[in-house]
């Protein structure tokens, strides 16, 4: 065929099957599915609202004792500051001002007024 003449529909039918034919030729149906060695899988996480059952964990004092050291504030885990942020406040072990619930400057109850219902 030459260049310049247009396809007709017929024609455009006969090279798309064609296409087709030499395409399924070649298709393979991958029926097992396999991790590539050479790159690591994502692993995704549970939503955090989830209601799967948590899985149980071995009773291993060891690491119990290792998480529960993890919580403790630095000056409970150390016996002098790590950092210099640490220093600040280090020996402070009261608050410097004594928590009142009534103080309208560190306490913004929610309160009813007439604008507000």
């Amino acid at each position: 065929m030459a260049g310049k003449e247009k396809l007709n529909e017929v024609q455009k039918n006969a090279i798309h099957k064609e296409t087709i034919r030499k395409e399924k030729r070649h298709e393979i149906l991958q029926t097992q599915f396999t991790f590539n060695p050479h790159r690591r899988p994502h692993i995704l996480t549970d939503k955090p609202m989830s209601r799967k059952p948590t899985e149980e964990i071995e009773e291993n004092s060891e690491f119990i004792e290792a998480f529960q050291r993890a919580r403790l504030v630095p000056t409970m885990k150390y016996s002098t500051p790590q950092t210099s942020g640490q220093e600040i406040g280090w020996w402070v072990s009261t608050p410097l001002i004594p928590p009142n619930p009534n103080d309208k400057r560190f306490n913004f109850h929610r309160c009813c007024t007439d604008v507000t219902k």
